[in-house]
């Protein structure tokens, strides 16, 4: 498979995933199916969204319109499959995570293609990884996941950073995808299954 087919067919995967994520909040929150495909939406493409805004760069999703179908289509599904998932919150956790580890590689690739420094590249794809999640949350009304004590954009970033290093330094490519996935799926599951936070600073 060329490295292109990978990176797109990721790319769907991840707006997919992060799209059942912001549905999944749309059924705590009791929305009817347009709430779900709000969600779903912004929550599939609003990181992408912002980093090609940042990086003076044709947004996505206006030329590639088949996301936006992606997002309505899954928000969808959601909506008719929901009441038969009981623990809909632990769904939520393992999708967005899921999704989180996606972007935060591809967001990397994306800003390194139009020849930004590793260091932004990496920022962009903490971005690209964890502002969908947090434009769903603000629109629900729900305590951003990004701005908890949560292992969550710590994970975006440690993805990130690993698939920078693999691509920059050893030009691995194919690796490089693998790697910081699983890196920003293992670091984020650690801090679900063993509720790890970051210090905090002691409230006044």
């Amino acid at each position: 498979m060329h490295i292109a087919d990978l990176l797109r067919g990721l790319d769907y995967f991840g707006t997919v995933v992060f799209a059942i994520s912001g549905a999944l909040v749309a059924a705590r929150k009791g929305m009817d199916w347009m709430g779900f495909a709000i969600l779903a939406t912004v929550t599939g493409i609003g990181g992408g969204t912002l980093r090609d805004l940042i990086l003076d760069r044709p947004v996505f999703w206006v030329s590639h319109w088949e996301y936006i179908v992606l997002c309505v289509l899954t928000s969808l599904v959601t909506f008719y499959f929901v009441p038969h998932i009981r623990r809909r919150y632990s769904w939520l956790l393992w999708a967005d995570a899921i999704g989180l580890a996606v972007f935060s590689v591809l967001g990397v690739q994306i800003a390194l293609s139009t020849g930004t420094s590793p260091f932004i590249a990496i920022i962009m794809g903490m971005m690209t990884a964890a502002f969908g999640g947090l434009i769903r949350d603000v629109l629900a009304g729900e305590p951003p996941l990004l701005l908890h004590r949560e292992i969550y954009a710590s994970a975006a970033l440690s993805g990130g950073v690993v698939y920078a290093l693999l691509v920059v330094v050893l030009h691995q490519p194919i690796w490089a995808l693998i790697l910081g996935f699983i890196v920003a799926l293992v670091v984020r599951a650690l801090g679900i299954v063993y509720h790890w936070h970051l210090p905090a600073a002691r409230s006044a």
